[in-house]
């Protein structure tokens, strides 16, 4: 998956790239970058260049906080597949469908079928090398079809949910 994360101002392009085996490389700005990634909790150990970081991370807002050893700071971090959306302007059509943005295996489902859901909202927990990742409703809107279920896998680009 490709990225946009902005920090202090800095925008760089990072592309992660998960293998069959469970396996990371990532790139950033076309350039590889040497890094083990393992889970811990709360957010990610990275090993960069015989460096270990504890990278804890929490949403706020539109930002994720991150912290590593004494470090904190805020970042936006924004999928190749956001930035196309708006880039072509999709808003109503876009919040239509609820996809997988990457393959896993689906550990939660909050919503069904009619549910009324704010913008936000938590929708389903979708699990991938290991970290979970709760995708929210981008916008206000009822619920027309649920179709995963808990333990699923699926692969990226997968329809999840409907929306009226």
């Amino acid at each position: 998956m490709k990225y946009r994360v902005t920090i202090d101002g800095e925008a760089r392009d990072i592309d992660v790239q998960i293998t069959e085996g469970g396996t990371v490389s990532v790139s950033e700005d076309g350039t590889p970058v040497d890094v083990d990634v393992t889970r811990v909790p709360g957010g990610v150990s990275l090993r960069l260049d015989g460096k270990v970081w504890d990278v804890h991370v929490g949403p706020l807002g539109d930002e994720t906080m991150l912290a590593a050893g004494p470090h904190r700071t805020r970042a936006h971090v924004e999928s190749e597949r956001q930035r196309a959306r708006k880039a072509r302007g999709a808003g109503a059509s876009a919040a239509k469908e609820l996809r997988a943005p990457m393959p896993g295996r689906i550990v939660e489902v909050f919503v069904e079928a009619g549910a009324e859901v704010d913008a936000g909202a938590p929708l389903v927990v979708i699990e991938a090398m290991k970290m979970q990742n709760e995708l929210r409703a981008e916008t206000a809107g009822t619920v027309a079809s649920v179709e995963v279920s808990a333990g699923m896998n699926v692969e990226g680009n997968a329809l999840l949910l409907k929306f009226t």
